[in-house]
């Protein structure tokens, strides 16, 4: 059996009444030309399109922090999200064996209470985005969050989030070309991995189980800068001692990207891609998972290419079996298949 880690849905509630109001215009438009991201009658049967298959849904975009000003309002949105997906997953429990939540990291406590609510309620673990409208994932104001996750032993899906706002060069005001998107988030990713080793976080958070979306983006390619490079932090810097935070550190910056993440598949078909994930994480960190349904076909392209690359590679059964939903299942403490 595989069970596709990483994919994405809006419940019709949330759909109906936050996005087709006008919650997001952007997002709006693009949901609405994918059918199978808020129809479940068309989700299903691009599931079914496949043999021994079967998806573990959450939500996409925009992230909700930035819908709203209102703290008490993201949270309220984040139940609406939770709370469909619970009952989505159990009305097809075959196709659908488990959800993610979504975490309301604005929340007045950094969504601790809902993350906990919507775990107990049945879900697999939880999803963050990248930056919080902004800030970075290690702002003092998120450590009730990983707190709580490090208490319950779930999993945190997190996910790139990166704007036009966000400028190619210092002298514009925006990104071109939609580079944000196809650079800056592979980028944004491996950003937000390291403030979390650097800062401590994963120190101070042993027990935490985060999965990196798209193979943690540009990390796998980078490890000669990752290990040898960041072996040398401070070196390039005068205005500050940052050897005094290598010293602070556990261990080598190169081992906590290796054996403190779990990473996905969902390369959109890229072969290179693949083969570089597969070769920096351990087998027992990898996930698949095919970032349904944003491709090309609205559905079933990135699952299909995504399938052909993995079956294409000689693997052990007992290693392939991992990766297509033992390793899950072992980070989530629930039988899937």
């Amino acid at each position: 059996m595989r069970i596709d880690a990483y994919t994405h849905f809006i419940p019709r509630k949330f759909f109906v009444e936050v996005i087709e109001r006008g919650g997001h215009a952007d997002i709006g438009k693009r949901v609405r030309e994918i059918p199978s991201i808020y129809d479940v009658n068309v989700r299903l049967k691009v599931v079914d399109k496949f043999k021994d298959y079967a998806q573990i849904l959450s939500y996409p975009m925009p992230p909700l922090e930035i819908m709203t000003q209102n703290p008490a309002q993201v949270e309220e949105y984040a139940k609406i999200v939770n709370d469909g997906f619970a009952e989505m997953c159990a009305r097809h429990p075959d196709h659908f064996p488990g959800w993610v939540a979504q975490a309301p990291l604005a929340a007045p406590d950094a969504g601790a209470r809902e993350c906990a609510r919507a775990i107990k309620n049945g879900a697999l673990g939880v999803q963050i985005y990248t930056n919080i409208a902004g800030k970075p994932l290690d702002d003092p104001y998120f450590e009730p969050f990983f707190e709580t996750m490090n208490k319950l032993g779930k999993p945190v899906w997190m996910h790139p989030a990166r704007g036009a706002n966000f400028p190619d060069y210092l002298s514009e005001k925006k990104s071109k070309y939609e580079i944000w998107w196809t650079f800056g988030w592979s980028y944004e990713t491996a950003a937000a991995m390291a403030r979390l080793v650097f800062s401590r976080v994963i120190d101070k958070h042993p027990k935490l189980k985060i999965i990196t979306h798209h193979f943690a983006g540009i990390v796998p390619m980078l490890e000669g800068r990752i290990g040898p490079g960041w072996d040398q932090l401070g070196a390039r810097t005068s205005d500050e001692d940052l050897r005094v935070v290598l010293k602070s550190l556990k261990k080598r910056p190169l081992k906590y990207f290796k054996e403190n993440f779990y990473a996905d598949t969902a390369v959109f078909g890229g072969v290179p891609a693949t083969h570089c994930g597969l070769a920096f994480f351990p087998n027992d960190r990898i996930v698949f998972a095919s970032d349904c349904p944003f491709d090309p076909e609205k559905g079933t392209m990135y699952i299909r290419e995504t399938l052909k690359i993995l079956d294409g590679i000689d693997m052990p059964k007992a290693k392939r079996t991992a990766i297509m939903s033992g390793n899950l299942e072992k980070i989530t403490g629930k039988k899937l298949t």
